[in-house]
């Protein structure tokens, strides 16, 4: 590799560097870093952003002054020659870069992810009870002083997924808000996306919604409040299901992820 395809690879990924550290800040400063990774890796990442934004800076102020001369510039005795021409064309490369990358983020505003990516990562998957982190939950489900006020759709997923014996759920009341994930016989999943990491491994984790109402529109937010009940459709995997008394709009939670 030339001297010069060196530079611009190290001002590219500089550039690159600084740009996703800038993003981070802004998130982090606008409230929406939640929305891309979970809020226990808020404060590591956000440090390290801190740190990468001036160590990028100074990388990129060594590239352009060419520190440690190249073999190009050696060959090159004309003053303000092809070599300093050319890291200024490379500089002025990352340089674009990085502040197309950041306008783009502060001009176009953060969006969580949707229903759609929700069914192509198949909800309530056969490996959402691994992805729920439910299990003590779950071996609390015998006793009958558990506060189960709190249970996010998350919970009850795993618990609907994991108990052997499901009659032990019926009845149970159930106040939970989630996304709408229509089903193919006009019904619908209630779905929140669970986040280990980062969005990236976001799995959505649901649970089917039988009502006699008008099914919400794909990607909707709603409250649903009524009680577990056996699925009627006996052939379906999911053996309970939510028996709304009702289905009301909202509005997407601010924090619109379980984690």
């Amino acid at each position: 590799m030339s001297s010069s395809e060196s530079r611009l690879s190290s001002s590219l990924g500089l550039g690159s560097v600084l740009a996703v550290a800038l993003c981070t800040l802004w998130l982090a400063l606008a409230g929406h870093l939640d929305l891309y990774i979970n809020p226990r890796y808020s404060v590591f990442t956000v440090v390290l952003a801190a740190v990468a934004v001036p160590a990028s800076i100074a990388g990129l102020v060594v590239t352009a002054r060419g520190h440690g001369h190249d073999h190009d510039e050696g060959h090159d005795h004309r003053p303000g020659g092809a070599a300093r021409r050319t890291r200024i064309v490379l500089s002025g490369v990352a340089a674009l870069v990085t502040i197309g990358v950041t306008a783009a983020m502060l001009v176009l505003p953060p969006t969580t992810l949707s229903a759609r990516t929700a069914q192509q990562r198949s909800v309530d998957s056969a490996t959402l009870s691994n992805a729920t982190g439910s299990q003590a939950a779950v071996s609390l489900l015998g006793s009958t002083s558990v506060d189960t006020s709190e249970y996010g759709v998350k919970d009850w997923a795993a618990l609907i997924r994991q108990t052997t014996d499901t009659t032990s759920l019926v009845g149970k009341r159930v106040d939970l808000t989630g996304f709408v994930v229509p089903g193919a016989d006009g019904s619908f999943t209630l779905t929140r996306f669970v986040i280990s990491c980062c969005a990236v491994d976001a799995q959505p984790v649901g649970i089917g919604v039988d009502t006699d109402g008008t099914i919400p529109g794909q990607g909707a937010w709603v409250r649903v409040r009524g009680a577990l009940a056996a699925n009627p459709d006996q052939s379906a995997d999911a053996r309970i299901v939510i028996r709304a008394a009702t289905v009301r709009g909202v509005e997407q939670p601010e924090d619109p992820y379980e984690y």
